[in-house]
């Protein structure tokens, strides 16, 4: 065992923890994706060869039989490797610095095979016995990354068993609501709330025409979808009964710089602006616009109960939900009813907000931020679906519309009850001055702000939750 190829071992090691700490875990989050069960368990077989091989060649050396054992070992590892590409590429879109960082594994992974395997070879052609060979500091740190390999394999077998528990709920049968076969034309058709809402929809037999930006996420929508990436396609004598505007620009994924500020709001209003010119040119006018819209409208306000009649309070979020709805009032004009869905945070383990929660919990490290007194006002995903269909199916539903749980809990109680769901511990509280510090006003109104917000509209027109509590959403999600 020469330096250099510890040296390349040493390497290999180094990008796998960035693999799966970076990729596995912190931004495809695999752990919490049911369609990547299989990966899951390539994963986990992996590394517990991975945890045997450290083993062996920090403290032995095998000879005859055990050498070439050795070698089917590394024969194995190529083969599950190799499955595990075509399971990546037919189970999820892997982004470009997974990709580049396997190329990478894969060329060192060869250099080492080219170092050991005569190696191995030489101690195959030995008569058969085991030597134990303690080699210093690499022993250990040999040591070191067999128990490494051997908890990651432990992790992907039980997250695997955990997804094999979890069941989603039908998509067709959340929008049950929406009488006949409606055409519902679906702005941000990929996004969390807009694939599961094409999905829905497409599902129960309607007709969704989904406009997408990016081509190649067109794949994240089942058929029957009919795709368009500029509203210029559609022409003037298209039937359309329902628009749903979801598109925008994220605003929990980086701080609010002024590009970043600029780029959130330009994007909404240009989009809903698209949108109300389509409207204004279509032969038929659709029966309803469902325009997108935040409970950053109302602005902070402490422990104060909202509904849609609720006054606001000036900040980046009210600037940006106010513009939004201003854009789409023109089509009231037009002689479209239009409804303000004013949404909460979404809960969903596929994207929202709480994907980024997840993992930092489930190894104990999650809890309150600041004094976690601040309000959390939120909706599970298919609630929210089931509840723009509703506003499709109620004709004189029209205006604001919070699209928020009954039962709105602080971040204190947030935290506690992710943890408890997940059986951790949510005593890392971080604190405010430090999050302001860092985020600046992004922290101040997504970290450390809130909303007390309470859904008047829907349930005073009937429309009735299946989860009102956290507790019933984490329940159907985790």
């Amino acid at each position: 065992m020469t330096p250099l190829l510890w040296t390349l071992i040493a390497i290999q090691i180094a990008m796998g923890v960035f693999d799966t700490f970076y990729h596995h875990e912190f931004t495809e989050r695999l752990a919490w994706r049911p369609s990547q069960r299989f990966e899951l368990k390539l994963h986990g077989i992996r590394n517990m060869l991975y945890a045997l091989l450290f083993l062996v060649l920090g403290w032995l050396e095998v000879y005859g039989v055990l050498a070439l054992l050795i070698v089917a070992v590394l024969v194995a590892e190529i083969v599950i490797t190799l499955m595990d590409f075509v399971e990546e590429d037919l189970s999820r879109k892997l982004p470009p610095s997974e990709r580049i960082n396997h190329t990478l594994l894969a060329i060192n992974y060869g250099a080492i095979l080219v170092l050991l395997l005569p190696v191995l070879i030489a101690w195959a052609m030995q008569p058969f016995g085991v030597t134990v060979v303690y080699q210093g500091l690499l022993s250990i740190a040999a040591t070191a990354c067999a128990v490494g390999a051997a908890l990651c394999g432990v992790r992907d077998f039980a997250a695997m068993r955990r997804l094999g528990r979890m069941r989603s709920v039908p998509a067709a049968g959340l929008v049950e609501k929406l009488p006949g076969c409606k055409t519902v034309l679906i702005s941000g058709a990929t996004g969390f709330i807009g694939s599961r809402l094409a999905a829905s929809l497409s599902g129960a037999g309607h007709h969704v025409i989904a406009l997408i930006r990016n081509p190649a996420k067109a794949e994240m929508l089942p058929p029957p979808v009919t795709l368009i990436t500029s509203l210029d396609q559609l022409a003037a004598d298209t039937q359309i009964d329902t628009i749903v505007n979801l598109a925008g620009e994220p605003i929990g994924n980086g701080l609010w710089s002024e590009a970043k500020r600029a780029k959130i709001i330009s994007s909404r209003i240009d989009m809903t602006g698209e949108v109300v010119k389509l409207i204004a040119r279509l032969d038929r006018k659709p029966e309803v616009l469902v325009s997108g819209s935040a409970i950053g409208w109302y602005g902070l306000w402490a422990d104060q109960v909202l509904t849609e009649s609720a006054k606001s309070h000036a900040c980046f979020s009210h600037e940006l939900c106010a513009a939004w709805e201003k854009a789409a009032r023109p089509a009231e004009e037009l002689g479209v009813r239009v409804v303000y869905l004013r949404i909460g945070l979404v809960l969903g383990t596929e994207g929202g907000f709480i994907t980024r929660m997840l993992t930092p919990f489930e190894f104990g490290l999650g809890g309150p931020l600041g004094t976690g007194r601040q309000w959390m006002s939120w909706i599970e995903r298919d609630d929210l679906i089931r509840l723009i269909a509703y506003v499709m199916a109620t004709p004189d539903l029209t205006g604001p519309v919070n699209g928020t749980a009954p039962i709105p809990v602080t971040n204190a109680k947030f935290t506690e009850e992710l943890g408890r769901r997940l059986h951790r511990p949510a005593v890392f509280r971080i604190p405010g001055g430090l999050l302001r510090r860092i985020g600046g006003g992004f922290a101040d109104e997504l970290l450390l702000g809130g909303q007390r917000v309470l859904p008047n509209k829907a349930l005073s027109r009937g429309f009735v939750f299946r989860h009102e509590t956290l507790r019933s959403a984490f329940e159907a999600i985790l």
